[in-house]
Parts: C-alpha cells; sequence; structure tokens
C-alpha cells in the first residue's frame, strides 16, 4: 500500500459524458494551472495523488459509467493509490445526497456551479481574469466553445434544466475573446455547443443572436471552420442559414435533435412541434443550403410508443435521409415530467429499436458515401492511426461522424493541417481517399 505522499500535489482530471463537460474540466485545469498546480487530465502515468471526476448524469447509461468510475478510483483511495478524491458535475449536481451516503470514501462532492468552491478546497484561488482561458484537451488544432449554460426548454424526458439549470447566453465579445486566444494557440476549428444553440441571445439580448455571433467568430484569421452542435429545431433563426449559405467559414453541417417524427409522442415529449413543422425546416435546410450536411438523434422506447410510432419513424428516417444519424433507448428520469408516465416499453424491445435504426441508417450512410467517390474534399486530419492519416470533411464532427482515411505509404500530412483529397473507396461510415497533389 503506498502511504500518503509528501510530494508537491498532482491533479489528475477524468471527463465523463459530452463535449460541455470537456469544457468545463478545461476550464479547472486552466484554473489549476495558473495556481502553479500540476495538472493532467485521464493521465496515464498514474502518479497522481488527487483525482476529480467530472460526472455524466444524463441516461442510465451514463449514470452507471459514472458511477463505476467513482467506486474505481474510491477503491484506488482505500488501498492508499490516491490521497484524495473529489466529484463534480451532473451526476453530482443531481445526486449529492445520494452519493454522499453511497460512496462515503469521497473526499467532497461539488456541483456543476461549484468551481470556485472545488477550486479552493483543491488550494488554488480562483481567477476572473482567465475568463475564456482553457487547457483544451482535443488535438490541438480544434476546441469546443460554449456559447451558453442551461436550458428553458420543457422537454418530457430531459433532466438538463435540473442539472444545468436556467438557459444563460455569454456575451458575444467574451466569446469572440475567448475564441481568439484558442486561435493564438493553434486552434482552426470551432465547434459550437450548448443544451440549446437556437436559444442563443434571447435572455440577454431579447434577440436570437446565433447568426451575429456566427459572423463575429468568422472574421478570427485563424479560424477556417466553425461548426454547429444542438441546435433546438423549435424557433430556429433562419438568419443562421444565410450565414451558413454566404460563410464560407461555417460550415454546410448541422446537427439539431429532433427527437422523433410521431405526433403523439413529440407532444407528449413537449416539443413543440408536429412532423409537418419538421418536415418543413428539413425542407427549408436543404432548399436554402444545397448540400448541407443535416445531423440528428433520435429516442425510442419513450412511454405510449407503439409499433406503429415506431414504423413511423423508421418509415420517415427512410425518406429523409440523414446524413449523420444517432439513436437513444430512452430513459426514465427521476422528476421529468415524463417520469409520471409507465415506461411501458421494454428494455429488449427498446434495444431492438435502437439496433433497427442504426441498421437503416447504415445503409443510408453507404449509399450517400458511395455519391462522394470520384470528388474532392477539402479534410482537417486529426490523427495518424496504423496505416491511416485520418481527417474529416466539413460535414463531419469529430469522435460522432465519418471520417476520411489517406494510407500513410508515399504520403505525409501533418497533423492539424487542411488538405484537399479524392475519393476513391467508401464503406458505409467511411470514405478511403488520396491527396490531390
Amino acid at each position: 500500500m503506498r502511504t500518503k505522499s509528501s510530494k508537491k500535489n498532482k491533479i489528475n482530471i477524468i471527463t465523463l459524458g459530452c463535449s460541455k463537460n470537456i469544457y468545463d474540466s478545461e476550464v479547472l485545469m486552466s484554473q489549476l494551472s495558473a495556481n502553479k498546480i500540476h495538472v493532467e487530465h485521464e493521465s496515464v502515468s498514474k502518479d497522481a495523488n488527487i483525482v476529480v471526476v467530472n460526472t455524466c448524469g444524463f441516461i442510465d447509461n451514463a449514470k452507471q459509467e459514472s458511477i463505476n468510475t467513482i467506486l474505481t478510483q474510491a477503491k484506488l483511495k482505500e488501498k492508499g493509490y490516491i490521497d484524495k478524491l473529489y466529484v463534480t458535475g451532473c451526476l453530482s449536481e443531481r445526486y449529492k445526497p445520494d452519493l454522499e451516503t453511497e460512496i462515503p470514501n469521497v473526499d467532497q462532492y461539488f456541483g456543476t456551479t461549484d468551481l470556485p468552491k472545488l477550486l479552493k478546497v483543491l488550494g488554488a484561488d480562483y481567477k476572473n481574469e482567465l475568463l475564456g482561458d482553457r487547457l483544451t484537451t482535443t488535438p490541438k488544432h480544434y476546441a469546443y466553445l460554449k456559447i451558453s449554460e442551461g436550458c428553458d426548454r420543457p422537454c418530457s424526458f430531459c433532466a438538463i434544466p435540473l442539472m444545468r439549470g436556467k438557459h444563460r447566453s455569454k456575451k458575444i465579445e467574451d466569446l469572440v475573446k475567448e475564441a481568439s486566444k484558442l486561435a493564438i494557440n493553434g486552434v482552426k476549428e470551432l465547434i459550437l455547443i450548448a443544451q440549446d444553440l437556437t436559444y442563443y441571445g434571447l435572455d440577454i439580448y431579447k434577440k436570437r443572436k446565433l447568426a451575429r455571433l456566427l459572423l463575429e467568430l468568422s472574421k478570427i484569421d485563424q479560424i477556417e471552420w466553425i461548426r454547429i452542435h444542438y441546435a433546438f429545431p423549435t424557433g430556429f433563426p433562419n438568419d443562421v442559414l444565410d450565414v451558413i449559405r454566404n460563410n464560407k467559414k461555417v460550415c454546410n453541417y448541422i446537427d439539431i435533435p429532433l427527437q422523433h417524427i410521431s405526433d403523439n409522442i413529440l407532444k407528449s415529449m413537449k416539443r413543440g412541434t408536429t412532423f409537418e413543422k419538421t418536415n418543413q425546416l428539413l425542407s427549408k435546410f436543404r432548399k436554402e443550403v444545397p448540400g448541407i450536411a443535416i445531423r440528428t438523434t433520435l429516442i425510442v422506447g419513450y412511454p405510449g410508443e407503439t409499433e406503429e410510432n415506431f414504423e413511423e419513424l423508421k418509415k420517415w428516417v427512410s425518406e429523409t435521409k440523414f446524413d449523420r444519424l444517432g439513436v437513444f433507448a430512452y430513459s426514465h428520469e427521476e422528476n421529468t415530467s415524463a417520469f409520471s408516465l409507465d415506461d411501458d416499453v421494454s428494455e429488449k424491445v427498446k434495444s431492438k429499436r435502437v439496433q433497427e435504426i442504426m441498421d437503416l441508417q447504415s445503409e443510408i450512410s453507404y449509399n450517400i458515401n458511395q455519391t462522394k467517390i470520384g470528388k474532392i474534399f477539402k479534410v482537417l486530419f486529426d490523427r495518424k492511426e496504423g496505416k491511416y492519416f485520418i481527417g474529416r470533411t466539413e460535414h463531419d464532427s469529430p469522435d460522432v461522424d465519418n471520417e476520411v482515411l489517406v494510407e500513410s505509404k508515399n504520403t505525409y500530412v501533418r497533423i492539424g493541417d487542411f488538405a484537399n483529397v479524392i475519393v476513391k473507396n467508401a464503406d458505409h461510415f467511411d470514405l478511403y481517399a488520396e491527396i490531390v497533389k
């Protein structure tokens, strides 16, 4: 057993969940570093004596992963391999009393807005002058930019407002300052994230200001791509489409979680839209921004989802042909309005429906990819893996979308650089290409 260390503290931060949690960990790391505290993200050296777990509490699988990670670190503490263990993030915000009872070996639990308190416990002072500063954990050439916090939407299935609070937009000038710092440090692609990008600006400017923000960010010389994630469909601002179409720096890409298409399910979900309105919005996207790549996410197994509802969803997916698509099995979350409903779709049926949609999307993706053979695309290269340099087109976001593979034999591409490629072959989710010389 390792005894308590007399060495200077070294902190390891473990991040679970979505890109918004990654962003929060990066802010924490920047603050610690500014206080001359040695900090690493998901260190492989295993020599840190303090661990901070940034948790996710979104759905059952994410919650279980967070709990398992806490338990693993708690055992390391019991064995003397680490001295202190702290937990922060969404799971801690939502279930702090339960966690304190069930896993008492954690030194302290913190919520999503407790950064100053966490820093104080870690021996650091919160520095206001570091607004916008982060130690990025992503590859140097791209970074997430969180433009707002919280959510005002009433979606029946979602616990995010319980964990993140009301919608709070950041000022445009602060975001431009933050993005400029990222650009100076080598970032070429900004990925805009929030619980709801569509709502951006309504709270502080009394108008939707996403289009204005995109234009201001595009003025930063070093930034070449700006990508839009998590845009809510209801109230989507039309001027954003004008910016995507006319501004070369804004990717022809949008992530817009639609969740379902059956009117009765959408009504129960409190999504504020219908089958007809959803299809009108998608038609507008494709008409006003030719070639736009649309990514969506769906939920299957929501309370009351019948076989007829599911077949309607499958038919719609087949006809709509999304460029990118993900599926979640419904998770029955306490304190959401849907929790009062009967969770009447079995886990087996939920899993089956997830697989059916993903199989359908796999074929759609394959057919779309076949049309790209022989075409030239601008690609940003993220990494080298095995015999391939791996990158993405403007139609693909990191970790969740398709990739472009270029054989490294007789070819060299510097990671973080753009290059034009010609697609030679394609499968369901990858394009195989050669550099255009």
